[in-house]
């Protein structure tokens, strides 16, 4: 019974000390206000993005859910609304598997909105498939319809005093590469269409926030805009509800066990918003506080075979490796 007892003993420390050292984050705790500012929050209908547009929402900004699903975007509104006690929270939609979409929004924004203080690039997910534009799910939505619309607002941000552009990546991006001749000649980032290949795709898409990330901050420098990229923390988010049954029910414990609720998620829109301009292309963890970018160098070792030779091969406000056509 003894020996019984200890394993249970230990099993729970160890339990205890992988939750608290790997997954449970810090929480920024602040008073800061933001009444008066705009930001854009994407995929904030539910999981991260809406607990971000909540907290933001509460602060006092205009907060501008991009979403794709209507329904439950003004759902979300609604909820924001009511929670938060702000009516400047509303919906506008932005369906990151769809370029033409993506510039419609940026349309939309720029005619309709005077500034932009903080635009938070959240929506992400692990899907086989393709865009309407023929390029693979992950690298479409997650990194594709994000740096095509984050060029296409520049001039907006540009205009805004301290304004912030927050990518939302992952640590996962360290199992990421990058080939860009693979890009050019199929549009993935990954040939097969497995889970595996949905996993590695997303680790891969991740990567490349990363890398855009790291470049826009460059090219930005002695702007008005500072860019950032952050790892919220291990959340029970929708990310996998493109995945099988049976993945489904094999990440089901490690859920229960491991991950955190949204609400439980790092809240790093406001920090990073609060952030000085040393931090500039830093990656933020779980912990809150900046490290810096720290696989730009060896992320930079893993994407091959680039065309243009100056970090962005064959990118442009149009869209992405000739997107346009």
């Amino acid at each position: 019974m003894s020996v019984l007892l200890s394993v249970l003993v230990g099993v729970l420390a160890a339990y205890v000390l992988i939750y608290y050292s790997l997954f449970k984050g810090a929480r920024f705790k602040s008073n800061l206000t933001l009444k008066g500012k705009t930001a854009i929050v994407t995929g904030s209908n539910t999981g991260i993005g809406k607990t971000t547009a909540l907290d933001l929402a509460k602060r006092g900004a205009r907060v501008i859910l991009a979403c794709r699903n209507k329904q439950k975007a003004e759902a979300a509104v609604y909820d924001i609304r009511k929670e938060s006690g702000n009516p400047e929270v509303l919906y506008m939609h932005l369906d990151l598997a769809s370029l033409t979409s993506v510039r419609g929004f940026a349309e939309t924004f720029m005619k309709s909105e005077p500034r932009l203080d903080l635009l938070i690039n959240n929506a992400g997910l692990i899907a086989l498939g393709r865009t309407e534009d023929g390029f693979g799910m992950a690298f479409g939505v997650n990194h594709l319809g994000h740096f095509l619309l984050t060029l296409l607002l520049l001039d907006r941000l540009k205009q805004t005093e301290h304004s912030r552009v927050v990518n939302v990546s992952a640590l996962l991006h360290r199992l990421g590469s990058v080939d860009f001749n693979l890009l050019n000649t199929h549009k993935d980032l990954v040939t097969g269409q497995s889970s595996w290949h949905a996993f590695r795709a997303y680790c891969h898409s991740k990567l490349c926030n990363v890398l855009f990330t790291r470049e826009l901050a460059n090219r930005l420098e002695g702007t008005s805009v500072t860019c950032y990229c952050l790892h919220p923390g291990v959340i029970a988010t929708e990310i996998g509800r493109n995945m099988g049954v049976l993945q489904k029910l094999l990440s089901l414990p490690m859920s229960k066990l491991f991950f955190l609720d949204p609400e439980e998620a790092v809240l790093l829109g406001p920090r990073l918003h609060q952030s000085q301009s040393r931090e500039k292309g830093a990656l933020f963890p779980t912990t809150c506080s900046p490290s810096q970018l720290l696989t730009c160098k060896c992320a930079s070792e893993n994407a091959t075979s680039t065309d243009s030779g100056d970090g962005w091969p064959r990118l442009d406000e149009r869209g992405a490796f000739d997107v346009s056509g």
